[in-house]
C-alpha cells in the first residue's frame, strides 16, 4: 500500500503452496483427494485474507498449468547447462502399497533417544534430523506393514558447480550493505561447510511431473516446485510476467 501511494508500479502476489508429502498426508487423514483438499484450503486462506483486507493483485496457487509449464522449462535449462546430475537414494519402501514412503509415510523409533513414534525426517522428542532409512523398527504409516529399504534414482541440482559463482556474486551484493547480518551468518555458515547437491526429485504422484525419461514417474521436489510458484502466479495475472521478474535494471 505504501507503494501504491507513491505512485510506484507495483505488484502484490500470493497464493497457496499445494504440492508435496504433507497434502498428500492430509488428504489420506481427511478421505479426499490432493485436488479436492487443496480446492478447499485455497478457498479458506482466500477469505481470510479478505477478511483481514489484505490487498493482494493476485491470490493464486501452484496446481496450474502455468506452473508445471515455467517450473519445467526451469528444469529443461538447467539440464541443457549441465547443472543437474543423477544419483541413487536409499529409500524405504512399502511392498504393500506399493509405493516408496515420504519421509511423513512412515514412523518408528528414534536412532538417537529411543522415542518409538520419531518421524522419517524428524524426532519430535529430542529435535534431532533424521534419514528415514536410519529409523529403527519403521512402520508404513498408512498400512503398518514393515517397509524395505530400496535403491531408487533420482536428480540433483549441482549446487558445488555453482559455488565459485555464487560466491563471487555475494561478495558483490554484501558489499552494496543491503543483507541483514543474519543473513549474511547463515549464508557463510552454508559456503564454510561447501553446497552439497540437492535432491530435486520425490517419488510421489502429487507433484510437477519429471519431463525426463526414465524420471516420468517422479515430481519435483516441492521445495525445488514451490518458489517457482511466485513466477506462475504472476504469469496468472498478467502476461507480461517476465518483465516483472526478468528486468534487472527496473
Amino acid at each position: 500500500r505504501y507503494c501504491r501511494l507513491r505512485n510506484w508500479n507495483t505488484l502484490f502476489v500470493c497464493g497457496t503452496d499445494e504440492y508435496g508429502t504433507a497434502t498428500e498426508t492430509r488428504a489420506l487423514q481427511e478421505g479426499l483427494s490432493p485436488r479436492q483438499l487443496c480446492d478447499r484450503y485455497h478457498a479458506l486462506h482466500a477469505d481470510v485474507y479478505t477478511w483481514f483486507r489484505i490487498s493482494f493483485d493476485h491470490f493464486g496457487r501452484t496446481t496450474t498449468p502455468l506452473q508445471t509449464r515455467i517450473a519445467q522449462d526451469i528444469f529443461q535449462r538447467l539440464l541443457a547447462r549441465g547443472f543437474l546430475l543423477q544419483d541413487t537414494l536409499e529409500q524405504l519402501r512399502c511392498e504393500s502399497c506399493g509405493r516408496y514412503l515420504a519421509d511423513r509415510f512412515v514412523e518408528g523409533t528414534c536412532p538417537f533417544c529411543g522415542y518409538a513414534e520419531a518421524r522419517g525426517d524428524q524426532c519430535d522428542k529430542c529435535g534431532k534430523l533424521i534419514n528415514a532409512v536410519e529409523l529403527k523398527n519403521p512402520q508404513c504409516k498408512l498400512c503398518r506393514g514393515t517397509p524395505v529399504v530400496t535403491p531408487t534414482q533420482h536428480l540433483f541440482l549441482d549446487l558445488p558447480k555453482l559455488e565459485g559463482r555464487l560466491e563471487a556474486w555475494l561478495e558483490r551484493t554484501w558489499a552494496a550493505g543491503d543483507w541483514t547480518a543474519n543473513a549474511r551468518h547463515i549464508t557463510r555458515t552454508w559456503l564454510r561447510d561447501g553446497l552439497k547437491p540437492r535432491c530435486i526429485t520425490r517419488d510421489l504422484t502429487w507433484g510437477t511431473p519429471v519431463p525426463l525419461d526414465g524420471f516420468r514417474d517422479k515430481v519435483f521436489y516441492v521445495w525445488f516446485d514451490a518458489p517457482i510458484g511466485y513466477l506462475s502466479i504472476t504469469a496468472s495475472y498478467t502476461d507480461q510476467w517476465e518483465r516483472w521478474w526478468k528486468n534487472p535494471e527496473q
